[in-house]
Parts: structure tokens; C-alpha cells; sequence
């Protein structure tokens, strides 16, 4: 009899080398996506001269340093902006690797890009040198960031030595209500358990409410596993992971479409499997959720008001919870919808997909933002498919200036900054102070709820708008 496995430890067998004394693993790596920060690994290659190990399942992505106001080089003011999207393209061209630049009809935010060009896959074990990378587990693989170090062990071997992590399983049973989105559910089990909560662990999201959820909202929810500390989450393939990549650019065909359909058909936690850890979240307990603080775990529901720092027993919870409403100008008890907003952000790799557009603009449609702000889609394909269903239109009607595709302000590296002291309602994946520009402060949520601040002109409940409460 063998004894029954998780999804993680299915897909983790399938890619472990060796076992040290030490109790680490050499695992093999399935895809690795290098973006424009990688240049130091290349310059470690270049130093010990050393080639790429295999160019084939590598590939380049420049989308952190894009700017989204143009997609010629020569138009890019900042020269060390364009800088290191010209050392990228040169890297990957001298060792042969697969470039999806500036001007590649299938540019976009390489968490964006992977899973709809079909190169994210049940079963796979990849890597990038970016956090987010968990994203790409929503497929029922293994994904996760690694550190410049790193990038460049995979680059010469195709390998990495890894500590294998513990298994949790966070269940979400239930219907969620209307207006209630992946982004909800994240950041309600992150304020729940904390930004440490899921640290050591990875992340199996299982439950009638995760198997209701469409591929771009399994992306988001995985997405967000490194803002709970998680090393990664995964979800099951099942058959919304398979029409989702059926006829992909990279996906298999033909016969070899079988033998892959047979093979991630497997990939499901056996019945009596054994996790480290169990949590379980009611799908009825969501709410449209808001972060208030400097850190994803500072969340709340959007009816609440801010926590009062007085009356939390914690020591040290107190005093953070001072230090972030100090940073944020918040005051103690202030409801949240009390909190005027100076502009909004709809992007990044976290919700800049077609069905988190399409959500932002039924809430905008036929109405005015009161504040200005910034629409970048998640890539180039993305932003032609909405721009045929007339989305474009809908957010230049609104007020908000519509971009190309590229994490823009998310993480203010490439021109798209909040400017110091004003406040930000951000679809991105971190709050942190400065994390959008020196000064800025921003409030994290769904692409819905964006809207409806928009709207506002304050954080707002987004069912009072869409006639969801």
C-alpha cells in the first residue's frame, strides 16, 4: 500500500533529484522566468563563464522597469530604466532564451503572461526571481521566488536546492455573496491568520467556494499566498484548469494534449492524505475587504472602522497599530468609509487580468471617477481583448487614463508613483510604507471596489453600487 499524498507532495516527488544528509532537496526546474532584475545572475554566469543550462525552459519577460506610457525604447526618458530593459534583451539573446520585450505583441507582467500563453502547467515546478511567483500554483504546480543567488544556480543547472516545506490545507466552503471576490477571500484569511500566519507552509486552497472560482480569480487568490508568509499555494487542476489551457500558444496538442490531460488528472490530494495543518474559512463569512494599515494583515471589512490602538491588550500589536495609523493619517474608530482617497490604480500582477477589467468597469460604466488614476492591464494580449470589448472606452469616459501593459504602480520603479502623502486605492499586492512611492499610502482591494472609490471619491462598499447588499 502507498501511502497517501497531497497535491504538493505529488508534484514535489515528481521533481526531487536527491535528498541530502542535511535534509534538503535538489529539485529539477520545469520553467524559469527571468525579468529585468536578473542581470546579476548573468553577471555571475559571465564571471565564471558559464553557459545557460538549458535556454529552452527559460524565459525573459521585462515588465517591473516598463513604463506603460510608451512601447518605444527611444521614447524612455530615464536612462537606467531603459537601461536595464536593454541589458535583458542583450542577456537573453546571447544565451538564447525566449524574450518577451518591449515591442512582443505578447508583452505583459510575466505572472500575467505565463498562464495565458500556456506555459504555467499542472505538475510543473518553476521559478522566477520575484516573489509572486505563486501565482502560477493556481494550475495545480509548484511555483515560487527565488533570490539573485539563486537565479543564477538555476541558470547553469537547471536545478535548485530547496527545503521542502510543511503542508497546510485552507478550505473555503460555502457561496460566496455578490461583490465578493478572490481578493476578499486573501485578505480575509491574511488579516485572520497574519502576514506570518502560513510562514514555513505551502498552501493546498481547497472547499466548494475555491472550486467555484474561475482561472483569473485561483491566479489572484495564489497570488496573494506570499502576503501570508506561505512559500506557495496551489490549487487542484480540474476542468476549468483544463479549458483554460486548451489551444494555448505553449500548451500541449494532439496526442501529447492526452497524455498531459491524463497525467494532471492525477494531480489531486489523495483522500486520506495528511497535512500539517488545517484551516477553514466560511465562504459566507466574506465581506468586501480593505486593507487600513502598512501591511496586507491590516484588513478589514469595508462596514468597519479603524481599530483603536487603545484597546488592543497586545503590547506590540498596539504600538504597530499606532505606527500604522501615523503613517496613514487614519484616526482610531474612523470608519473606513470615512476615508477620502486622491487616486486610484487598477493593475499588477495580483488584478490586471480581462475578468478583473471587466469588473472595474461595470461598476464605472455611465459614471465619473472624482479622482484621477491609472488603468495598466496585466499584458499586451489583455489589453487588445478589452480594448475590442470596448472596456478602453469605459475607462476614458470615466476619467482614468488608460496604459499599456507593465506592474506600472505597483511598485513605483518605473515612473508610475503615488506622490508623497496621498492616498491610493490600489488592486495591487502590497502596502507597505513607501511600496508605491516614497510617502504614498495605500489601500489594498479588489478591482470592484476600486471602482466604487473611484466613484466616491472615498473607500465605498462596492454593493451599494452594483445592488449586491
Amino acid at each position: 500500500m502507498t501511502k497517501p499524498k497531497t497535491l504538493f507532495d505529488k508534484v514535489w516527488d515528481a521533481h526531487e533529484i536527491l535528498c541530502s544528509e542535511s535534509g534538503q532537496s535538489l529539485v529539477w526546474i520545469d520553467r524559469h522566468f527571468v525579468h529585468e532584475g536578473s542581470f546579476h545572475a548573468f553577471n555571475k554566469l559571465r564571471e565564471r563563464e558559464l553557459s545557460v543550462a538549458r535556454a529552452d525552459l527559460t524565459f525573459g519577460i521585462a515588465d517591473h522597469y516598463v513604463p506603460t506610457l510608451t512601447r518605444h525604447l527611444e521614447d524612455i526618458g530615464d536612462a537606467k530604466v531603459r537601461g536595464m530593459i536593454e541589458q535583458l534583451a542583450a542577456n537573453t539573446r546571447e544565451h538564447g532564451i525566449t524574450l518577451f520585450g518591449l515591442d512582443d505583441p505578447r508583452q505583459g507582467i510575466v505572472h500575467v503572461l505565463g498562464p495565458e500563453q500556456g506555459l504555467t502547467q499542472p505538475g510543473l515546478l518553476m521559478v522566477c526571481g520575484d516573489s509572486h511567483t505563486s501565482t502560477h500554483g493556481a494550475f495545480g504546480c509548484i511555483a515560487f521566488g527565488i533570490g539573485a543567488s539563486e537565479v543564477a544556480h538555476v541558470l547553469a543547472t537547471q536545478t535548485l536546492w530547496q527545503t521542502r516545506p510543511k503542508k497546510m490545507r485552507l478550505t473555503v466552503d460555502g457561496e460566496l455573496a455578490p461583490g465578493i471576490s478572490a481578493k476578499d477571500i486573501a485578505l480575509t484569511w491574511i488579516a485572520r491568520l497574519g502576514a506570518d500566519g502560513a510562514r514555513g507552509y505551502a498552501i493546498e486552497y481547497a472547499g466548494s467556494a475555491i472550486r467555484g472560482l474561475s482561472m483569473e480569480a485561483r491566479l489572484t487568490l495564489c497570488n496573494l499566498s506570499i502576503e501570508g508568509g506561505a512559500r506557495c499555494g496551489m490549487i487542484a487542476p480540474d476542468e476549468i484548469t483544463f479549458e483554460y489551457l486548451r489551444e494555448r500558444p505553449f500548451a500541449p496538442r494532439g496526442e501529447q494534449w492526452d497524455q498531459a490531460l491524463a497525467y494532471w488528472q492525477t494531480l489531486q490530494s489523495d483522500p486520506d492524505a495528511r497535512f500539517d495543518r488545517e484551516e477553514t474559512l466560511a465562504a459566507a463569512e466574506i465581506a468586501p475587504t480593505v486593507t487600513w494599515g502598512v501591511s496586507p494583515e491590516e484588513a478589514l471589512p469595508i462596514d468597519q472602522c479603524v481599530p483603536d490602538p487603545s484597546r488592543i491588550e497586545d503590547a506590540a500589536r498596539a504600538r504597530q497599530a499606532r505606527d500604522s495609523l501615523d503613517y496613514m493619517g487614519l484616526a482610531p474608530g474612523q470608519a473606513l468609509t470615512d476615508v477620502a482617497i486622491d487616486r486610484v490604480f487598477i493593475g499588477s500582477c495580483t488584478n490586471a487580468r480581462l475578468e478583473d477589467l471587466r469588473a472595474a468597469a461595470e461598476i464605472l460604466r455611465g459614471r465619473r471617477s472624482k479622482v484621477p488614476g491609472i488603468v495598466s492591464p496585466g499584458s499586451t494580449q489583455v489589453k487588445r481583448q478589452a480594448e475590442a470589448e470596448g472596456l478602453d472606452v469605459v475607462f476614458r469616459q470615466a476619467g482614468l487614463e488608460w496604459r499599456e501593459s507593465g506592474c506600472s504602480m505597483c511598485v513605483g520603479m518605473n515612473g508610475d508613483l503615488v506622490p508623497p502623502g496621498e492616498r491610493c486605492a490600489s488592486t495591487t499586492n502590497r502596502n507597505f510604507k513607501g511600496r508605491q512611492g516614497p510617502g504614498a499610502r495605500t489601500h489594498l482591494m479588489s478591482p470592484a471596489m476600486v471602482a466604487a472609490a473611484a466613484v466616491a471619491g472615498h473607500l465605498a462598499d462596492v454593493r451599494e453600487l452594483s445592488g449586491a447588499a
